[in-house]
Formats: structure tokens, sequence, C-alpha cells
């Protein structure tokens, strides 16, 4: 397989989405994946760093509404809550919540399965080996 330039990797179109029923809602609603940018933001926002800069504590506030509000989108891929209205999608139904929620943890990338195969503590899978020379 060829090496891809910049232009290919920049202009690729990879990130998933899908459309859920939520008949809670009386509809349905499409969640995309997050960007490697606001994954780093969601993850962020669950943490509170202390003045020595270690980790303090778990922000887990309406951590939910936030993996879903950043994942929710309109049929134009545009996010239907901003960083700011995620307390209103916080006072939804949490059952709705979790199912979105899993839904987009898979989209994104942030299931234990997921993290666990980025860090390299999963079973490997066969690759080609490579030489650099």
């Amino acid at each position: 397989m060829a090496l891809l330039s910049k232009e290919q990797i920049t202009t690729a179109d990879d990130r998933q989405w899908e459309d859920v029923d939520v008949p809670e809602w009386g509809g349905t609603v499409r969640l995309l994946g997050m960007s490697g940018t606001e994954r780093n933001a969601y993850q962020s926002s669950l943490v509170v760093i202390g003045p020595n800069g270690s980790v303090q504590r778990m922000n887990m506030a309406d951590q939910l509404a936030k993996l879903v509000g950043k994942c929710l989108v309109g049929e134009d891929f545009e996010r239907l809550f901003t960083d700011k209205e995620i307390k209103a999608l916080g006072a939804k139904n949490g059952a709705v919540l979790e199912r979105l929620g899993k839904t987009c943890q898979r989209l994104s990338g942030l299931r234990k399965e997921d993290m666990e195969e980025a860090e390299g503590k999963s079973e490997p899978t066969p690759s080609d080996a490579s030489t650099s020379g």
C-alpha cells in the first residue's frame, strides 16, 4: 500500500456516524464520533487538576451529557448542543443518555476495549513485519 500524503490524510473522511432511534424523544438522532481534539477536550473536562499540577479528582458531573453533547449533530453534521447548553441535555432521561453514550463511546474509540487496544494491552493483531533501512 502506498504512503499517504499530508493532504490525503487531512482530507480523508474518517469520522463514523450513526442514526439512532430514540422513541422516548419521538424520533431519531444522529451521533458523530468525536475528532481527536474533541475527544481530548471531553476527557480533559472529566479531570480536575490541583494547584500542584496533579490530578486532584474526577469531575463526573454531567459526564454522559458532555459525551452525548459532543456527538449529537444535525443533518448538516454540526453540533446541536454547545458546551454551554450541556445542562439542558443532562436534564433528559438518564437511561436514554446512557444508551446514546454507549454509541458515542464506540464511534469515538472510548470503550474500555478500545482504550486497552490503543495502550497495547489487548491481544496483538497480526500485521506485516516492517523493517527500516
